[in-house]
């Protein structure tokens, strides 16, 4: 549901967000100044020995400067503890003595619905165990002694037992006040077209409770005890509360074990296949395991993952169906990678399950697998060129054309850029020699040291740029630079004069202090060319961490008497002149804060363009080879693409009666 944002408000208030984090960290006393409302402590986010995790009650932020993360009071909830943000509401309202906000009719109808089907399902829960104990359950008792599991792990997991009749649990349930529609909302029972009456749907398994963020069973997983079950693993069906391409199995336990604790850093989740996978680790000491629920890891799942640990591990069966599983979670994660967000893909010996390793070679034969992990760069790179023959151009052509497909999936550009240029890498270094050995070809195409391509591309690329005239340079695969070429401005580029658009950022930040807390951990980290603006910018965030100024005006103020007047009239001056409207003090919020939006993405772009040429201009210095250069020309190209780009933005370009490079 929505939430009125004069709700939020009211709760965030009542509730001072070091309340709510005290819950889960310890403040730490030098630091912490508990009467300014001024809190310091280690990051629950990150394993640290000193504290570098800061909440403020008057502003209702937390931001940690070793890890950048940052958010509120319902950010902190829903990323550490996994809630849903109406979850994260709640659990804030509670705290603060205020009832939610009233329902409509159908909303209330639905939610009634949700809380009476959780007290069924753990109802249904409660009966499985009872029925484990009793006389039936010899058979599941007896399974889970050949398993391996112990009494105490199968009460941590609440492991039950479904008998063999058609109507036990139905007629337990509506023993207990549960209806027919609600028996069947639940997923207990199999009911529908065809079925004159419904009958359990579980019989003669071992049950797995399956439960939600907040640890309420939400659905169970059967495991047959009859070799003759058309399905050995059995989960519920789709419901209400159950979507199990959203669920992971044990994600509670398994986030409060990846926790930072007594000391210790963090330690990644890991993702497993099973449920009897993440219970047979559980009891091999590894507790920060989980598990999806009979299908290939979705982007939802990989998301609960994110939320926990920033660089999850994959751990997949040592069999072709184990590789098949760790190649699609490739697939999946590969768009969503962020900067510091990533997976590790941890691969079992042929054969072997995690049951089975630690069974038969102890919890450090794991832990040596888990050392082992692979990134995620490196699976790509496996899964492309594993069994492959690249003996042919064509071929090699066609693994270029493959991993660009795949490089260009990633929606982060930094991350994009660097994922390129280390296949690039990868490719000369499988490659190269062995290319240029057999065939002397030195040309290049498509990640640029892939040395694909043909000698009429490489000599027409000569043509007219003095590479060595017609072909000289072309046997040896090195192009002579002219000392011209040299000293023109194609190779030496980049200025570090001031920018348009770095002072338009910084103005626009100076007088709407406002868009610094909604954007910290950018502006944070905001790299500026002028060395006058990078030190205005470390002021700027002084007197913001300092809590001094409110808004504009102060903030002038301030930045006047430590002797930045004579650059702040500088470009104020500059910013009217270029009629950069959104940057002036006058300026509506809202406009400047869409203004700042685009002017930072841009500088991002360029930040990273320029720094990779900068790269690339000094291994032309060292190697003047054909690869080199082509990589120079393509930066090139995507400077002057990404030029076009803020030309063409409202508020960038002429067009708009502004110079390029203001708002």
């Amino acid at each position: 549901m929505r939430f009125p944002p004069s709700f939020l408000d009211e709760i965030r208030e009542r509730v001072p967000i070091s309340t709510v984090i005290g819950t889960r960290v310890s403040f730490d006393r030098k630091k912490t100044n508990a009467s300014k409302g001024d809190f310091w402590a280690c990051c629950p986010f990150h394993g640290e020995k000193s504290p570098s995790f800061h909440c403020e009650d008057r502003k209702g932020r937390y931001h940690c400067f070793g890890c950048g993360v940052t958010g509120d009071h319902f950010r902190f909830l829903t990323d550490l503890e996994g809630l849903s943000f109406p979850e994260a509401v709640t659990r804030i309202a509670d705290m603060a003595g205020v009832p939610m906000p009233v329902m409509d009719a159908e909303q209330q109808r639905r939610e009634e619905k949700r809380g009476t089907l959780y007290d069924v399902l753990e109802m249904a829960a409660q009966f499985f165990e009872d029925q484990l104990q009793a006389s039936n359950g010899a058979k599941a008792r007896s399974y889970l002694r050949d398993r391996g599991l112990s009494a105490q792990t199968q009460a941590e997991f609440r492991i039950g037992y479904a008998p063999e009749g058609r109507n036990i649990l139905k007629e337990y349930l509506a023993a207990k006040g549960a209806s027919r529609e609600q028996i069947e909302a639940s997923g207990m029972v199999v009911y529908g077209e065809g079925i004159a009456v419904s009958y359990d749907r579980f019989r003669d398994r071992v049950m797995f409770p399956i439960t939600d963020s907040r640890n309420r069973v939400i659905a169970f997983g059967g495991r047959a005890l009859s070799p003759d079950a058309p399905a050995k693993y059995l989960n519920s069906p789709e419901t209400e509360l159950f979507h199990k391409g959203q669920v992971l199995y044990n994600l509670v336990r398994a986030r409060r074990a990846c926790q930072a604790q007594h000391g210790e850093e963090a330690k990644p989740v890991i993702a497993v296949e099973g449920y009897m996978d993440v219970i047979a680790l559980a009891q091999a000491g590894f507790n920060e395991v989980v598990a999806p629920l009979g299908t290939a890891l979705t982007e939802e799942q990989m998301a609960l993952l994110w939320r926990v640990s920033s660089e999850p591990v994959l751990c997949f069966d040592g069999d072709q169906a184990g590789l098949r599983a760790a190649y699609r979670a490739v697939d999946t994660g590969l768009p969503n990678l962020q900067p510091g967000k990533s997976l590790a893909f941890a691969l079992l010996p042929e054969g072997k399950d995690p049951d089975d390793l630690v069974k038969e070679q102890g919890a450090s034969a794991f832990g040596n697998i888990l050392r082992e992990a692979k990134p995620l760069a490196e699976m790509l790179w496996m899964r492309e060129t594993s069994g492959g023959n690249f003996e042919t151009p064509e071929r090699r052509a066609e693994l270029d054309a493959r991993l660009r497909t795949h490089v260009a999936r990633i929606k982060d550009e930094s991350v994009k850029h660097y994922y390129g240029q280390h296949m690039r890498e990868k490719s000369q270094a499988l490659f190269g020699p062995k290319w240029g050995r057999k065939n002397n070809d030195k040309s290049q195409n498509g990640f640029g040291n892939n040395n694909f391509g043909n000698k009429s591309n490489f000599q027409q690329r000569g043509k007219g740029n003095n590479f060595g005239g017609s072909g000289g340079g072309y046997n040896s695969g090195k192009v002579s630079v002219s000392d011209s070429l040299a000293r023109s401005s194609l190779v030496k580029t980049g200025s570090l004069a001031p920018s348009l658009r770095e002072a338009t950022i910084v103005l626009t930040l100076i007088n709407h202090p406002a868009l610094i807390d909604e954007n910290f951990e950018t502006v944070a980290t905001l790299e500026l060319n002028h060395a006058g603006l990078t030190a205005l910018h470390a002021a700027l965030l002084d007197v913001m961490a300092s809590h001094l100024a409110e808004d504009g005006k102060t903030m002038r103020k301030i930045l006047n008497e430590n002797g930045f007047s004579d650059l702040l009239d500088e470009l104020e001056l500059v910013v009217r002149r270029a009629r950069l409207w959104p940057a002036t003090i006058l300026a509506a919020e809202d406009d400047s804060r869409e203004a700042l939006k685009q002017a930072m993405h841009l500088q991002l772009r360029a930040r990273t363009l320029h720094k990779e040429l900068r790269a690339v201009e000094a291994a032309l210095s060292e190697d003047a080879s054909a690869e080199v250069f082509a990589r120079f020309i393509d930066i090139q190209n995507e400077i002057r693409k990404a030029d076009a780009t803020e030309a063409l933005i409202e508020g960038f370009g002429q067009s708009s009666g502004r110079p390029p490079g203001g708002f």
